[in-house]
């Protein structure tokens, strides 16, 4: 069954992936805790998501996905930092990923409103965990004593910086397209929209299960990989709880 009208759009589909949402096998984590300290590894997890983001921009509407949260061109930046120029002629993106992309055009011919719940998930989860991420990076970084001076933690970071707005106001102002797109559909798009929410994180754990690179980290910083996944998982258990909290 449908939700309640009378529940906002956007805490639907929250609560339609909760539980899909909060599952973190131990893979996804280990990619995550590498990702903080090897610049390798967070390339790489930059690169999976590139195509799918650069998608998205190219093929939803500026109705519901506003120019204010284009992220291409930073993802780019980012890339020809950590992988130099010219990554893009080198770049042909995994199977995995042409999976997802040819996914996201299967719905588009369905119903291309349909591409909503991916824009609502992918770039909340770019304005809040994304943001943590890049944060927690920046720390473990600085605490690595074998590289990177405070300047260069500093570069890299495009893709989660917002110079011309606050992350809340980006935050409410997607909630607000969600929102108002829920008030007036049908029950069949909107369980079709729930089912698609569901598909999202389905998708990302398979794209990001194949981001390699863990293996090549010397036995001498696994301290500070395992420093860095506690304090993740710790900020991931702080998050969830204010946001269940928040959302009863």
């Amino acid at each position: 069954m449908a939700e309640t009208p009378s529940v906002p759009f956007s805490k639907q589909l929250r609560i339609a992936t909760r539980d899909i949402h909060s599952v973190s096998d131990a893979l996804v984590n280990a990619k995550l805790a590498f990702a903080l300290y090897d610049n390798r590894v967070w390339a790489e997890g930059l690169l999976i998501f590139y195509d799918i983001f650069k998608h998205l921009e190219r093929r939803v509407p500026h109705d519901f996905l506003s120019p204010e949260l284009h992220r291409t061109a930073e993802f780019e930046q980012d890339l020809r930092h950590y992988l130099g120029d010219g990554w893009e002629r080198k770049h042909t993106p995994k199977p995995e990923v042409r999976a997802y992309l040819k996914h996201l055009l299967e719905i588009e011919r369905e119903n291309p409103n349909l591409l909503l719940a991916y824009v609502y998930h992918l770039y909340m989860g770019l304005l809040s965990g994304g943001q943590i991420l890049q944060k927690r990076r920046a720390v473990t970084q600085r605490i690595n004593p074998f590289r990177r001076t405070s300047t260069e933690v500093a570069q890299g970071a495009a893709l989660t910086t917002f110079a011309d707005h606050s992350i809340y106001e980006l935050k409410q102002q997607l909630r607000k397209v969600v929102d108002d797109f829920g008030a007036r559909i049908d029950d069949e798009t909107r369980l079709r929209m729930l089912e698609e929410s569901r598909k999202v994180f389905e998708l990302n754990n398979t794209i990001i299960r194949t981001v390699q690179g863990t293996g090549r980290a010397n036995a001498r910083i696994l301290a500070y990989v395992a420093v860095a996944a506690v304090a993740l998982l710790a900020v991931h258990y702080v998050v969830r709880s204010s946001t269940e909290a928040r959302d009863k």
